[in-house]
């Protein structure tokens, strides 16, 4: 039997080249070469772009996160009304982190793992985001993420589009002290926020005069505040200062009303109260307390008329808007005019395509500051009225610079640690 001839080592290296070259050409057909950085090309091929939304649609903090979603949905289908993102309608992709910590670390993974969005919007705790930042860091995503928050954190995978300490409660603790007296009790939810946001307070107190009589903290979802209440009227505080969250607001306005203290007894100042959660208090309970913002329905500017219209208009007619609502909205507006400017939806060239990048918002014009990832912001005091909104008392006229370090005060510096 005659044996074959075997092919030449050289013509058999030519088949393998050719044939590994013509391989590569079918995939680079159908999936671009990936950049190394974020989810370009799984979430950004074919005719639709990806993106997350996270948030925790059941359990306590549903009274407050569900509104965020809808009205990043609403961002969604306008900008899909206009043509979408680089000629693509954008895509979401929704999961519920069910008021649950290490459920958004777990659906996070998820979304940029196996549904290969190429970012996400979402979050309203700080240990919701604390849970979540290091899936973003270890896998290159991008959070977009709406809530003001306690500051002292910056990451290079997370946009803040909500107020840092410098726009929010530094600014609120002075002019309480200027206005409403010196007495200050903190009243906050048992988790990282209250407690960083009054170790800063508590500070601020002591450089600016202001006096501690009384520090108190519940878990999330409490509702039995009539020990607190006691502790309250004994105290006597000029202000409660509260820093809690969801629906223990509820209980606690309630019972402070039902114990016959009123607005005109005892001021409070929310810092995680706006419109939509006066809707599950009632307005009959909260009308004269005073909440920290850096918008309200009531925001006079041309875009807010709009973006208000067109909220009722989609969602109803009783549905209201407020600041976590505006910010949430916002960032999916500025991720959007990232990606064009960019070109791209790869992470890194969106972060740096994002880098002073301004927007008039419905709150006034807003900008991305390049160094920290934040937003420049107004600050707003106001005071809740009959009806459920709120009555502008106090503004900085002009959007302030983020300082989540706090750098730029001498009485925070033992608590300025980080980068």
């Amino acid at each position: 039997m005659k044996k074959k001839k075997k092919a030449p080592i050289y013509q058999t290296a030519i088949l393998l080249v050719a044939l590994c070259l013509a391989l590569a050409a079918c995939g680079s057909k159908d999936e671009p070469a990936s950049t190394g950085s974020g989810n370009e090309s799984a979430a950004g091929s074919g005719d639709t772009i990806k993106v997350g939304i996270l948030h925790s649609l059941s359990g306590t903090m549903a009274i407050s996160e569900v509104s965020v979603k809808d009205a990043e949905m609403m961002a969604i289908d306008e900008i899909n009304a206009k043509g979408g993102v680089l000629g693509k309608k954008i895509e979401p992709v929704i999961e519920d982190g069910a008021s649950d910590w290490p459920t958004f670390a777990e659906k996070a993974r998820k979304l940029i793992s196996e549904d290969k969005v190429t970012t996400v919007f979402g979050g309203w705790t700080s240990a919701s985001r604390k849970a979540m930042l290091p899936v973003f860091e270890e896998l290159n995503g991008l959070l977009w993420y709406p809530v003001q928050y306690e500051g002292l954190e910056q990451s290079p995978n997370i946009f803040y589009t909500g107020a840092t300490t410098n726009q929010q409660i530094v600014p609120a603790v002075s002019w309480l002290l200027e206005n409403r007296g010196k007495k200050f009790y903190l009243l906050g939810s048992d988790y990282v926020f209250p407690r960083t946001a009054n170790k800063i307070i508590k500070e601020q107190l002591k450089a600016e005069g202001g006096e501690l009589v009384g520090e108190e903290y519940t878990p999330l979802g409490h509702t039995d505040y009539s020990t607190i209440i006691t502790k309250i009227k004994e105290a006597k505080p000029d202000v409660v200062f509260n820093t809690m969250n969801g629906d223990s607001n509820v209980a606690f306005f309630k019972q402070l009303k039902d114990a016959g203290i009123t607005s005109k007894d005892l001021t409070t100042l929310s810092v995680s109260v706006a419109e939509e959660e006066i809707r599950g208090i009632g307005a009959d309970v909260l009308a004269g307390h005073l909440a920290a913002w850096n918008y309200y329905q009531t925001t006079d500017t041309p875009q807010n008329k709009t973006f208000v219209d067109n909220y009722k208009k989609k969602y109803g007619a009783d549905r209201v808007t407020a600041d976590p609502i505006e910010a949430g909205y916002d960032a999916v507006y500025l991720w959007a005019a990232a990606v064009e400017k960019a070109g791209s939806t790869d992470v890194d060239k969106v972060k740096a395509a994002a880098k002073d990048l301004e927007w008039d918002a419905p709150e006034g014009k807003v900008k991305i500051d390049g160094e920290t990832q934040h937003l420049y912001k107004t600050v707003r005091i106001g005071e809740v009225q009959g009806d459920g909104q709120f009555k502008e008392l106090w503004a900085t006229g002009e959007p302030v610079k983020p300082d989540p370090y706090l750098k730029g005060y001498a009485w925070a510096a033992s608590l300025s640690s980080g980068n």
